[in-house]
């Protein structure tokens, strides 16, 4: 399956940013330095001029899905809510999203943890969206307000509530994947309920754009986020924070290129952090649009 090209953040017009992951298995990789990354841009090796793990300010849009077999796992999150946010810091801002067939902004963004944690659990009686389910179209409505509204800096973060069970009306992966690219933002997901993932399209075969199914695997994937399949939304919401506040950012500055053109990014271990964790994974875009 063809990947999407993807978008790294920026700084001003001169530093390319990279948010990375670092795992071994399910268990974050937290004392990694700056010389224990390599980064090359098209395959030649760049100089980090920043470095940081946890000290940038997050931004960070909860999208829920409050369709009527989501009640149950709101219910979740919002128990573990005050509890899960502590993982945030001074200077973080959340916004909530619901959604089903349409969206809305239950919350804008907010550095007050504790209202955030509130709201969590009123959010999903206070609005009327409909009862069908559309992820891909909540998931553009979440990036383009995330472009608008988040400001400069920090970085940036959806995280979903779903069970993935939608139809994609002439929305592909493809075109929310480049959306969220343009607003700078990773996409996590937790998926409750049989959170099925999607066969992949078979080559050559046509796809309906009527009827494609929700792939939020897909999209965290392309977008270096992760996705977590939940038994228990509440533990699960509480991991996921903390696990987007740990990401790392690395930073370099932008070679000379065409305005447009899509550079490739490859983010690795050195020889000395490949040596202690030698099954670590990196979790990265993949590249970006030269400005």
């Amino acid at each position: 399956m063809e990947q999407e090209p993807t978008a790294t953040f920026k700084t001003g017009v001169s530093d390319v940013r990279v948010d990375v992951q670092v795992t071994d298995g399910n268990q974050l990789i937290k004392d990694l330095t700056k010389d224990d990354f390599a980064v090359a841009d098209e395959g030649q090796p760049q100089s980090l001029v920043s470095f940081a793990h946890g000290d940038e300010p997050v931004t960070l849009i909860l999208l829920l899905d409050i369709s009527g077999s989501m009640q149950k796992y709101i219910d979740e999150i919002s128990t573990e809510a005050r509890e899960s946010l502590e993982h945030l810091r001074p200077g973080d801002r959340v916004a909530i999203m619901v959604f089903a067939k349409s969206t809305a902004v239950a919350q804008s963004f907010s550095d007050n943890l504790a209202e955030t944690a509130r709201n969590i659990g009123s959010a999903v009686k206070n609005w009327d969206v409909g009862s069908s389910t559309l992820i891909n179209s909540a998931v553009m409505d979440a990036a383009h307000y995330m472009e608008k509204h988040a400001g400069p800096g920090g970085r940036r973060a959806i995280l979903i509530l779903t069970d993935n069970l939608s139809m994609s009306y002439q929305l592909t992966d493809g075109q929310v994947i480049r959306e969220l690219n343009k607003a700078d933002t990773v996409f996590n997901a937790i998926i409750t309920g049989r959170a099925i993932r999607p066969e992949p399209p078979q080559p050559g075969k046509p796809s309906n754009p009527d009827s494609t199914p929700a792939n939020v695997y897909e999209l965290a994937e392309q977008t270096g986020g992760e996705w977590v399949k939940a038994e228990n939304a509440g533990s699960s919401f509480k991991e996921m924070i903390e696990r987007i506040r740990s990401r790392y950012m690395l930073a370099y500055h932008e070679p000379a290129s065409q305005p447009g053109n899509f550079r490739h990014i490859t983010v690795t271990l050195g020889e000395i952090a490949r040596k202690r964790y030698p099954a670590a994974e990196l979790h990265s875009r993949s590249g970006y649009y030269a400005e």
